[in-house]
């Protein structure tokens, strides 16, 4: 609790006070330091949003996603981790239905979905660039 709030604090306390003792003539003070207390969290609001907008737009500037939104390295790595020990019942499942045919189509299931988990991990990581973008960050028609 910063100064600021012990001081409105204080004038809440004053301000009820006041009414109890001196009746609904003091209405308009506590009126007034209810638009006091209004504006103070009405303010607070607005830079929170403000920050959170302009962290937004300096992300989306740099062309990356925002920090929370990143992949950890933990995530990735366990993600890899999972996808090898589900390949060993998968790859019994596949050669026992379908013999070599069947190991084939599995592990191009289990590298095609980790192929897509690393690209959406790091979008920079197979070629750089989308297509049909220019270097300027325009669409080149």
């Amino acid at each position: 609790m910063d100064a600021q709030d012990t001081e409105l604090k204080k004038e809440l306390d004053a301000a009820l006070k006041a009414r109890r003792e001196l009746g609904e003539e003091y209405e308009s003070a506590l009126d007034s330091f209810l638009e006091k207390v209004d504006l103070r969290i009405d303010g607070a609001v607005e830079r929170r949003v403000r920050r959170q907008f302009a962290e937004q737009q300096v992300a989306t500037a740099r062309g990356g996603r925002a920090a929370e939104e990143r992949d950890s390295w933990g995530e990735r790595f366990g993600f890899g981790i999972v996808s090898l020990v589900l390949a060993i019942p998968l790859s019994a499942i596949g050669t026992a239905h379908a013999d070599l045919p069947g190991l084939i189509v599995t592990w191009a299931g289990i590298v095609g979905v980790n192929v897509v988990q690393a690209a959406r991990a790091d979008p920079n990581l197979f070629g750089g660039r989308l297509r049909g973008r220019s270097r300027e960050g325009g669409w080149e028609d």
